[in-house]
């Protein structure tokens, strides 16, 4: 964080006489606040506007804020940096003791190191001085007498040195060969290459002669011990003499600033206010201090660097203003008022313990003791009374000082004054806590309230302001009634001014509000652009313009306007920004604070409106950290964090800057405000991206914005055919997978079938067995009633066919499908078989379609058998006469077409003569059958169908017998 300082110097007229003492604000810098040495050596402004200091350990760049440091490890050839120079081009030159030439440019330190045309042989002598030339060549003066140049290609001795240049030639060719400092050390003026030059130990030009000024800046100066010397090569003329001003210390530097000269040596620094107008003004500053340098900037702020104390400033605003505190001749730096007696021309300055301090017009300063009670007795108020006289308000009393014999005198004693007002006819009256005295004639005491302040309307009537309020007053009543205002009636009350028929309040909390005619026309505050709401004081000036002392500065009041013109702070050159009391006198305002008095000219207030320039510093993405660039190119970093650091070069006030980015390249997007100079973006996807910041300083408008275009670029992974890739990837291996789970369950579900099917297939065989049985019985006893009616041959040929029978069913009923042909077969010998059981009642007959004949059909076994076997038994064989049996196989739509069809007696008249057993075994052939069609189609799909009608019934004429259909599921090949 800056100090700040009061300086004050002594007026030196031949001899030291004292007389008022001007004090100057003064900034200092050291190593806590960043400068890489407290010993200075020297300073320097670089193109940029960047100040350069010079120091033991290396060199700081700053900015107004803040400081950069560069060392051996950042390139420099040596940290002991004694002397700087900045050239045209931007260049910032090094002399380290080492003698290796260095600058620094565009943030690189060029040396050897890095820089080819920067390797020179030294010979351990370092540069003292540096001159530059047209195209950009430098030319160095080592400490051995020799020059160097530099032309941009290399570093060489150069040849005019061989020749017997020295200084005084690179000084008096000075069309060649420009300076890049302001003086130059000499031990004499003696040239012995230019016995013509003239030596004027005495000047024949008056300092206002603006020629001879004109000479004086243009070319170069010369310190011979403790004079200055103007420098051509014609002449050298000495424009100053330190003897003449009592400084009797040898000159370290010298600066000449418009027409102010300064003045710097092994122990003190000199101003010189008003030289080259003629004045005889010097004040001493930085008593004590050995100066080593002294840099005048662009904006007028003085440089001073020092050895072993930092490095100090002066804000070029601060020329303007005056200031008086304890250092300088006042009893306290606490003002708590001020006034003027404009007949005596005599300056009042109210302090505490009861001091009263007073400048007259030789600007000797006096104090006197009003007030000698105990306790708290600051001198709160000074107002004008009658001829030579004012009245001095303390925490006691009521005092009387006549400005002609400086004496005091006790008008009254009172506790706790607070305020004192004189009525138009010359009538005293006073604010003391929670009373009103009026000397001498009456006093309303013992309020419940706490007086603050007085304002007369008239010789009898007055307004009071209290902490509740406002309350109006006559000599006649002596009593406070509440003024006609609702609105003022809990308002804290500060002070009051009555001022052309408007009464002005100032509240403690509030603001300003104005009353005419018993209402309020006008409330001002700090959303009105009020320094404060916090009102101290209120003065006015008389022509035109009443000052608001608040605790944040002063506020300018227009009176006619009734509007806030301007606010005056310590951030315009106020020591401090608690104001406890103002006066104006003239063009000259006078501010008391709880710092010091301040006085200066009103109407020429600086004030510095040129929007500052951005700087970039350096741009950090991730873990790295690269030099500024208007175009960031990178890839893009996980989780990585982008920060842009800038900064501004202000001087004046750095703290009050300002900064404005946006990042999306439009400005109707609006800006982002903040204070810190470091803006980061964390984790900043892939795109393009352009940073906009400007700044804006005190009182300024907003600079034209510094940009930046940054692209970040994507990974492979993040480029759109990269996305493409990875989502065609992501979508494959999703199609694997869902193919994967639906071939598992595809596979689990034939698994499934297939067990179902295998279990089909063994209830259909376990079904087909149990037909099995039932036919092997029919045929034993058909075998048995030929053995008893004597027909052992014919048992016998049946018994063999029956054997073969057998065989073929075994075989058939082992599998799921048997073909056509294999089932006829097998029908054709059962029915021969039972032909013969039956002694030949009946003949049977198959009829297939020729279209069965193409293919090879596979049907279930022993379907169509339990049919016919039920067709023979119990149709043909009741029939008294032989029966036909036909037997037709068709297709029809993939499924085969079987029907069997008897002559017998009919389903109906069979069912009528059947006993209970045979029902019962019928029942269940046909449920059998139909259940292996339903087990047929669980495993294959196909449905098959089952139907038996009685011809007889179902109007097939008077044809009696059974017609059975039956669809069957088949398997057809070719």
């Amino acid at each position: 964080m800056n100090r700040f300082i009061m300086l004050w110097g002594v007026v030196f007229f031949c001899t030291v006489t004292t007389s008022l003492a001007q004090g100057l604000m003064i900034r200092n810098y050291n190593v806590k606040d960043g400068l890489a040495n407290a010993t200075v050596y020297a300073a320097v402004q670089d193109k940029d506007g960047f100040i350069w200091f010079a120091t033991p350990t290396g060199v700081s760049k700053f900015d107004g804020k803040r400081f950069r440091n560069y060392a051996k490890k950042d390139g420099l050839t040596d940290n002991e940096v004694v002397k700087l120079a900045a050239d045209s081009k931007g260049r910032v030159w090094f002399f380290t003791l080492n003698g290796k030439p260095s600058f620094y440019k565009k943030s690189v330190i060029h040396s050897e190191e890095n820089d080819s045309s920067l390797i020179f042989n030294s010979r351990s002598h370092y540069m003292q001085y540096a001159f530059e030339g047209k195209g950009g060549y430098i030319w160095f003066l080592n400490t051995n007498n020799r020059i160097v140049q530099y032309n941009g290609k290399k570093t060489i001795y150069d040849k005019l040195g061989a020749s017997g240049a020295d200084l005084y030639f690179l000084m008096r060719n000075d069309s060649i060969f420009h300076p890049l400092q302001e003086s130059f050390h000499l031990e004499s003026l003696t040239d012995p290459n230019n016995p013509q030059q003239q030596i004027y130990p005495t000047s024949p030009y008056p300092l206002e002669d603006t020629n001879f000024r004109a000479r004086i800046n243009e070319y170069a100066i010369v310190i011979i011990r403790n004079t200055l010397y103007s420098y051509t090569g014609k002449d050298a003329i000495r424009f100053f003499n330190g003897e003449e001003w009592g400084i009797k210390d040898d000159i370290s530097h010298m600066c000449i600033d418009n027409d102010n000269l300064w003045i710097g040596t092994q122990r003190a620094l000199y101003f010189l206010k008003g030289y080259f107008k003629g004045e005889r003004k010097v004040i001493r500053l930085l008593d004590n201090h050995f100066i080593t340098s002294l840099l005048k900037d662009r904006d007028g702020n003085i440089w001073i660097t020092t050895f072993g104390d930092g490095v100090y400033n002066i804000p070029y605003k601060n020329f303007y203003f005056s200031y008086l505190d304890n250092t300088n001749g006042l009893y306290s730096h606490s003002i708590f008022s001020i006034s003027k007696d404009k007949k005596n021309s005599l300056l009042l300055i109210g302090q505490n313990a009861g001091v009263l301090n007073t400048i007259d017009v030789n600007k000797s300063i006096r104090q006197y003791t009003v007030d000698t009670t105990s306790g708290r007795n600051s001198v709160l108020s000074i107002t004008p009374y009658s001829n030579d006289n004012v009245l001095i308000g303390t925490d006691n009393g009521l005092y009387k000082f006549n400005s002609l014999s400086r004496k005091s005198s006790l008008i009254t004693s009172v506790k706790m004054l607070k305020d004192v007002d004189v009525s138009p006819g010359g009538k005293i009256r006073i604010a003391a806590k929670n009373q009103v005295v009026v000397p001498d004639d009456y006093s309303i005491n013992d309020l419940d309230m706490l007086v603050t302040s007085l304002a007369s309307i008239n010789d009898s009537t007055y307004y009071v302001g209290t902490n509740s309020g406002l309350f109006l007053c006559t000599d006649r009543k002596r009593q406070l009634q509440p003024a006609a205002l609702d609105t003022l009636q809990k308002v804290s009350i500060k002070d009051l001014k009555w001022m052309d028929g408007s009464l002005w309040i100032g509240t403690s909390d509030q603001g300003i509000y104005v009353i005419q005619n018993d209402k309020v026309i006008k409330h001002l505050s700090t959303a009105n652009d009020l320094a404060s709401d916090i009102c101290q004081q209120l003065y006015y000036d008389g022509v035109g313009r009443l000052y608001v002392a608040t605790n944040r500065g002063v506020s300018v009041i227009d009176i006619k306007t009734q509007t806030i013109t301007r606010n005056i702070t310590s951030s315009d050159g106020l020591p401090s920004d608690d104001i406890r009391g103002v006066y104006a006198d003239k063009d000259i305002l006078y501010i008391a604070t709880s710092n010091g008095l301040c006085y200066f000219n009103a109407d020429h207030i600086p004030v510095d409106t040129v929007p500052p320039v951005i700087y970039l510093n350096n741009l950090r993405y991730g873990d790295s950290t690269f030099l500024a660039s208007n175009n960031f190119v990178h890839l893009y970093q996980r989780k990585a964090s982008f920060e842009a650091e800038f900064g501004t070069i202000v001087f004046d006030l750095p703290e009050l800057v300002e900064y404005q980015y946006n990042f999306s390249g439009d400005t109707t997007s609006g800006w982002v405000t903040t204070m810190s100079n470091i803006i980061p973006f964390p984790d900043l996807q892939p795109g393009s991206y352009t940073l906009m910041i400007r700044a804006k300083k005190y009182k300024s408008d907003w600079s034209k914005p510094a940009s930046i275009n940054v692209n970040i670029l994507p990974r492979w992974y993040q480029q759109w055919w990269a996305r493409g890739i990875l989502l065609l990837a992501g979508l494959l291996l999703v199609l694997v997978g869902l193919r994967y789970i639906i071939r598992r369950i595809k596979q689990a579900e034939k698994r499934k079938t297939e067990y179902n099917r295998r279990i089909a297939e063994l209830e259909a065989k376990a079904l087909t067995n149990q037909m099995n049985p039932h036919f092997i019985f029919n045929s034993l006893n058909s075998v048995q009633h030929l053995i008893l009616e004597k027909e052992e041959k014919q048992a016998l040929n049946f018994l063999a066919d029956f054997a073969t029978l057998m065989r073929q069913m075994l075989n058939n009923s082992r599998k799921s499908y048997i073909s056509l042909e294999e089932e006829i077969a097998f029908l054709t010998r059962y029915l021969e078989l039972e032909k013969i059981r039956f002694a030949h009642s009946f003949t049977y007959h198959f009829i297939m379609e020729d279209a069965l004949k193409e293919y090879t059909i596979y049907i279930p076994p022993m379907i169509i058998q339990p049919i016919v076997e039920n067709a023979i038994k119990h149709g043909l064989a009741p029939k008294n006469i032989s029966g036909y049996l036909e037997i037709r196989l068709e297709m029809v739509d993939d499924l085969l077409y079987c029907s069997v069809d008897d002559d017998g007696i009919g389903w109906d008249k069979s069912n009528s003569i059947k006993s209970s057993r045979l029902i019962k075994h019928e029942s269940t052939a046909l449920s059998v059958i139909k259940e292996r069609l339903q087990i047929i189609k669980s495993f294959n799909g196909s449905v098959g169908k089952l139907e038996i009608i009685d011809k007889f019934k179902s109007g097939f004429g008077n044809k009696e017998g059974t017609l059975v259909e039956i669809l069957i599921p088949i398997v057809k090949m070719l």
